[in-house]
């Protein structure tokens, strides 16, 4: 496996890391818990080092599964987790709302701590900018915890160009989490310049579109009750009939490659800048096979043009989340 560093912050990671998510929550039932442990072992025996939970992924069952089928390695890996969200008491929901106040990021750090099995925390996300938070104070909170020892780095999930400056001029920034990949592109317009001025690492979450790049999730599949894919206005059957022609294109640049839709979505994203480290997620051992042999794949400049020209030609139909997930994006 390769390996990348994360901006001029000296953290190296495998050049895919493995987002966890998935067997906990969001795209339909959590994994079994054992078959959970060995696919995250598996991953470490084929390179990966950088594995990508939070706290609101179960909630924090996600948490406790890396802490436990990461423990025999620790020394080997880099986890990332995240703070931000107002977790239920109830069970109900999982989150009623963000908080991001100092007090309640100290909270969650020790309560993260615990269930990962660590005594520092490598990479520290705010999960979603809190715009009754200044991000300075947010900043300032996780400096005193690096101070402390109980954290490493520092990154932000889903924050702006400005929330970005305004967060690295008080405690610098690792690395930006964002959705990206050939079918999100927003990140290019503002905050790929900036992370390359400041020397911040980014991080692509869904860089397969959340499955849909793979070719695996055609107009007719029908999503479990517990999948977040099925709120999304971009998964709606129309929509995935019209965005066919981008897996489509992935996959014809694939036949002359011996390259899946899947491997080639992936060699584009690692090819576009050498701090970039995409974490898809799966919960099968084939599929994290699959997306790690994207790490070999070459694409020349010319199959990089070739993709970005047609691509460009493509009309995505869809907004990529629905209204209610749309406002937790920071557009400061």
């Amino acid at each position: 496996m390769q390996t990348r560093v994360l901006g001029s912050s000296g953290l190296g990671v495998s050049a895919l890391g493995l987002g966890c998510m998935g067997m906990s929550f969001a795209l339909g039932p959590p994994m079994d818990k054992q078959d959970g442990v060995n696919l995250l072992r598996a991953a470490v025996d084929r390179g990966v080092t950088f594995f990508d939970t939070a706290e609101v992924y179960g909630p924090f069952t996600n948490e406790e599964l890396l802490g436990e089928g990461l423990a025999p390695v620790r020394d080997k890996i880099v986890v990332a987790t995240k703070f931000g969200f107002k977790i239920d008491p109830t069970g109900e929901k999982r989150w009623t709302g963000l908080d991001s106040r100092p007090e309640h990021i100290k909270e969650v750090c020790e309560a993260s701590l615990k269930r990962l099995r660590v005594e520092a925390i490598d990479l520290f996300y705010q999960h979603r900018v809190d715009p009754e938070v200044p991000i300075e104070d947010v900043a300032g909170a996780v400096k005193e915890l690096i101070q402390q020892g109980k954290v490493k780095h520092f990154g932000l999930s889903e924050a702006s160009a400005s929330t970005i400056r305004r967060a690295h001029a008080v405690q610098p920034v690792t690395a930006v989490q964002s959705e990206y990949s050939l079918w999100t592109r927003e990140p290019e317009q503002e905050i790929l310049p900036t992370l390359e001025e400041l020397g911040i690492g980014f991080v692509p979450f869904s860089p397969l579109g959340r499955g849909f790049l793979t070719g695996k999730l055609d107009a007719n599949k029908e999503f479990d009750a517990k999948d977040v894919r099925a709120a999304l206005p971009r998964f709606t059957p129309e929509a995935r009939q019209a965005n066919q022609a981008m897996v489509e294109l992935l996959a014809s640049m694939g036949e002359g490659k011996g390259a899946t839709p899947a491997q080639v979505a992936l060699a584009w994203l690692l090819a576009q800048k050498p701090w970039i480290v995409p974490i898809p997620g799966t919960t099968k051992l084939t599929r994290l096979e699959e997306n790690i042999a994207a790490v070999e794949l070459e694409l020349t400049p010319e199959d990089i043009a070739k993709l970005n020209d047609a691509a460009s030609q493509i009309e995505i139909h869809g907004e990529r989340y629905n209204e209610a997930m749309g406002k937790l994006v920071d557009r400061s």
